[in-house]
């Protein structure tokens, strides 16, 4: 169970820098939805979107929002889960601090998981971390796959592979907006597998806008342990107040 936690964490991590990179305004001068039939290559596309996150990241001062976690684990040596509800506050450029306004469940993986991804938060916010685990060409590998309709009309699917072999980079397919260059969704697996006893473990993250702006919507984690367990992390955002 001890390396389990471990793993919750770690895999929470990654979810949350994950995360990261829409978290921010779209902008007047970032091409229209047409450009989903311009062909454009995975390098344009990526210049596209860095370009337009640093000018979002620009814009976006503050924000508040309610969040809902919860944990569940099924497996050896026994079925526990737990709930954490918080008020997120968020001031550019990387300050983060959280107000707990609801728990439940096992008090184990409130405190030893739940607890520790809200302090990794914190750490994450600030701006090395941030550039050193990016979803940019510094850190990642692109590949074009095609595109696909949206919600938001339309949007481009890229793989992606990190460049290095590190735990808190991801590999999968994230979708980008045609319309504003940002992440609509990503859809990923740890680069690299942070403990012998975890099989495999799965990352989906999906966003909207909320007020012009790029917020999360949801994360989930599924975890999958050698010895038959299955822990699944999901937060849910609402109620942003963006100022």
């Amino acid at each position: 169970m001890k390396n389990t936690m471990k793993t919750m964490i770690h895999a929470g991590a990654i979810l949350l820098l994950a995360a990261m990179p829409s978290m921010a305004a779209d902008v007047p001068t970032v091409p229209t939805a047409s450009a989903v039939a311009a062909n454009l290559r995975a390098e344009e596309i990526v210049q596209r979107l860095e370009a337009a996150n640093r000018q979002r990241a620009a814009t976006l001062k503050a924000y508040e929002s309610r969040r809902s976690y919860q944990l569940k684990y099924q497996g050896f040596p026994s079925n526990r889960e737990a709930t954490l509800d918080v008020m997120a506050h968020y001031k550019a450029p990387e300050s983060k601090s959280f107000d707990v306004v609801g728990e439940s469940g096992s008090k184990m993986l409130q405190q030893r998981v739940l607890s520790k991804l809200l302090e990794g938060e914190r750490e994450a916010a600030k701006a090395e971390t941030q550039r050193h685990n990016a979803l940019s060409s510094e850190n990642y590998i692109f590949t074009l796959l095609g595109s696909r309709p949206s919600p938001y009309g339309g949007c481009y699917r890229l793989q992606v592979e990190p460049r290095r072999d590190e735990k808190f980079l991801y590999r999968g397919e994230i979708c980008v907006n045609a319309t504003d260059f940002a992440v609509e969704s990503i859809d990923a697996e740890p680069a690299r597998n942070p403990s012998f006893w975890i099989k495999k473990t799965r990352i989906e993250h999906r966003y909207r806008k909320v007020e012009g702006f790029w917020l999360p919507a949801s994360n989930q984690t599924t975890t999958n342990v050698r010895l038959g367990g299955v822990a699944t992390l999901r937060i849910d955002y609402a109620s942003y107040e963006l100022r």
